[in-house]
């Protein structure tokens, strides 16, 4: 069966008839041709494989450079979920120019179909001038990991009653600036609850309870992959790190026990003698 290609307005769809969005945060070619073959609807390369990826304490240290060389890899492995590109830190806060520049290069030089941008307030504006320049974007309100050291750790975020009102103002200028959908990141569940009920574009929900129009996990995480730390809201569908080491250590074992290579796993030459070296004849 040939599947259908994500687009805005598919997933704006899945709004208005109440089908529940699934996206995947992905960084590489290998899991984008598995993700392919499933029914995922979204596939976010997350300024998280700073972390995840390339071993960096935060998501601050991420480049354009290395955002783009990951969604360029997960580009190639997938045609009908749709693709988008984190724009990292600093590359959109200093002024809607560099905002619309930085969104331009992920979605030319990426092969992203829409852009991801964290926060509100003076970043509404950055997120208008790149929707306005034909930019299709997502916008990311609650715990934005690029504003980790203003909030002193990932900690979940409205939990009192003005900190809930203010992201839930935020939520609807986002609307207003542009945004196709939110993805609200550890916040209360009534509160989730409550913006997806007033918004008309979709939210997806990590860490903000199952009222919204959608979920979002890190692949490795709900893999079992990240055996580091596990977020309260990650549900570990499978513990593939766990079988990875023990597949790993099977395999040392059987190198140096000499069962690895077998008959099975090795090739033949065909059954006849060979020519010593410079023994050939001319011609022959």
């Amino acid at each position: 069966m040939i599947k259908k290609q994500t687009t805005i307005p598919s997933i704006l769809g899945k709004k208005n008839s109440g089908k529940k969005i699934a996206a995947l945060t992905a960084y590489d070619f290998c899991f984008a041709k598995i993700l392919e073959e499933t029914d995922v609807d979204i596939i976010l390369v997350g300024d998280s494989l700073g972390m995840v990826t390339l071993g960096y304490e935060s998501t601050l240290p991420v480049t354009m450079d290395e955002m783009i060389h990951h969604i360029r890899a997960v580009k190639r492995g997938v045609h009908h979920p749709l693709v988008v590109g984190d724009m990292p830190f600093m590359s959109y806060q200093v002024s809607n120019e560099s905002a619309v520049q930085n969104a331009g290069r992920i979605i030319q030089e990426g092969g992203a179909g829409a852009v991801k941008l964290e926060g509100a307030g003076p970043m509404a504006e950055r997120l208008q001038a790149v929707a306005q320049a034909g930019i299709s974007v997502i916008g990311h309100l609650g715990l934005t990991p690029q504003s980790i050291h203003q909030f002193g750790g990932y900690k979940v975020q409205g939990k009192n009653y003005l900190d809930a009102r203010q992201i839930k103002k935020d939520a609807l200028d986002l609307q207003k600036a542009g945004a196709f959908a939110l993805v609200l990141e550890a916040i209360p569940q009534e509160l989730a609850r409550e913006i997806t009920g007033e918004l008309q574009i979709p939210t997806i929900g990590i860490g903000a309870g199952p009222h919204c129009d959608g979920q979002i996990l890190v692949l490795n995480d709900m893999l079992g992959l990240n055996r580091d730390f596990t977020p309260k809201f990650v549900k570990r569908f499978v513990e593939l790190g766990e079988l990875t080491k023990s597949a790993v250590n099977q395999y040392v074992q059987e190198v140096r026990e000499g069962s690895f290579p077998d008959q099975d796993h090795s090739y033949d030459m065909p059954r006849q003698p060979l020519r010593s070296a410079g023994n050939e004849k001319p011609g022959a």
